[in-house]
């Protein structure tokens, strides 16, 4: 069994939360042609690894797992995209002052349900934290861990601060925005910022 700490914050990423980073592995999200980043069950854990949210030894074990199971991990494959999907809408319309639509928090719910370890708190670094037991080995650990981290966003301060890229190209990337004035509006100030800035100029060359 597994008793893991949800990442949080992590400013060293560029959305700041692991759950964001994860809506954005779809390139231009907002646009009628996204891009998909993600191919197979072996990518996600791949992506997880990076993040931070599995060590390499269980990104290792899980790829193993997944070649002797691999219809097992399609089917996974499959409903952890549902579950990126319905995450970024359900984010998309807090940015917009929305609620969220109930067929997506059914899909969050439902992958939540298959946790039946449980939660316990303990006291790790002169705080209570929760921590969820979960089988570290199963196919459906990285969906498990997802969710989770989802909800730990949800559930934060700093929900209401979750922005989306305002460029006109539809990037639509997601972030927390930690600045003080809540002013942000770039995933990526050198990269979608500076292909506005430039828009800007040439406009006012025309």
């Amino acid at each position: 069994m597994m008793q893991d700490r949800i990442l949080g914050i992590n400013l060293n990423l560029k959305s700041g939360h692991p759950s964001l980073e994860f809506t954005n592995t779809v390139n231009n999200h907002a646009s009628e042609q996204p891009g998909e980043t993600l191919f197979k069950y072996e990518d996600v854990l791949a992506w997880a690894g990076r993040v931070g949210l599995f060590r390499e030894d269980q990104v290792g074990r899980l790829t193993r797992q997944a070649a002797r199971q691999p219809d097992e991990a399609a089917r996974v494959f499959v409903a952890v995209l549902a579950l990126r999907e319905a995450m970024y809408r359900i984010v998309i319309a807090q940015t917009k002052g929305k609620s969220a639509p109930k067929q997506d928090l059914a899909i969050l719910n439902s992958v939540l349900s298959q946790l039946t370890g449980g939660a316990q708190v303990v006291y790790q670094t002169d705080r209570f934290e929760w921590q969820w037991n979960f089988d570290e080995n199963a196919l459906e650990a990285p969906l498990w861990l997802l969710a989770l981290s989802a909800v730990d966003l949800m559930t934060s301060e700093y929900y209401e601060r979750v922005g989306q890229c305002a460029d006109e190209d539809g990037c639509g990337w997601l972030f927390v925005d930690t600045s003080k004035n809540h002013s942000r509006r770039w995933c990526d100030i050198n990269d979608c910022g500076n292909r506005a800035k430039q828009r800007r100029y040439q406009k006012r060359k025309a």
